[in-house]
């Protein structure tokens, strides 16, 4: 037994004199000349992935007001929560994409390394956070809509792959979502000018 290990890293020595090693170097352009997305495109891409980790983070916000004892409004923080999880999905989703595309091979770390701060912390009541919620929606959606016209005229190419991929993907999930909360938000609005504060 002895003999086999001592012949085996003998073996190693000699094939590491010879110049063999287990790492590589390769060239970037030799794997990754299938990125053809154009830069305008890219970019518009990449900020659109900080747009959905703030809309995150202020979703996160929002459920953690909303499930502090001293607040104590589950269904609120429950649904506020939920959101922040989809917004996080889009981010991975479009940081899957541009993996996808080869436009993300070195440098994935990039997208996530910023603080975002939520842009507030408290609310009134449930009724002013859903109508928060409802125009954090509309930004994002607007945001998104600029990602696709960006990504159809940049540099005079369109990236049809990818504005097919957003409208499809993403839109319809957004506005079925501003639907949602406009619902609630007339819903609560009735309950309250019936019923006065509960």
């Amino acid at each position: 037994m002895k003999v086999i290990v001592v012949g085996l890293l003998c073996a190693i020595a000699i094939a590491g004199a010879n110049g063999l090693k287990c790492g590589f170097t390769v060239d970037s352009r030799d794997y990754n000349a299938f990125a053809n997305m154009t830069a305008g495109c890219t970019a518009a891409t990449r900020q659109q992935v900080e747009e959905e980790l703030k809309a995150s983070i202020q979703y996160m916000a929002m459920g953690a007001h909303f499930l502090r004892d001293s607040i104590n409004r589950p269904g609120f923080g429950k649904m506020f929560m939920h959101s922040a999880t989809e917004e996080r999905e889009h981010a991975m989703k479009l940081i899957s994409y541009l993996l996808m595309r080869g436009e993300l091979t070195k440098e994935v770390s990039t997208l996530i390394k910023h603080n975002y701060p939520p842009a507030k912390r408290d609310w009134e009541d449930g009724l002013a956070a859903l109508k928060d919620a409802l125009a954090l929606e509309v930004e994002v959606t607007n945001k998104i809509r600029k990602l696709i016209e960006v990504c159809e005229k940049s540099d005079d190419v369109n990236d049809y792959h990818l504005v097919d991929y957003l409208t499809g993907e993403f839109l319809e999930e957004q506005y079925k979502g501003e639907r949602e909360l406009a619902g609630r938000i007339s819903t609560l609005n009735k309950m309250k000018s019936q019923h006065g504060t509960l």
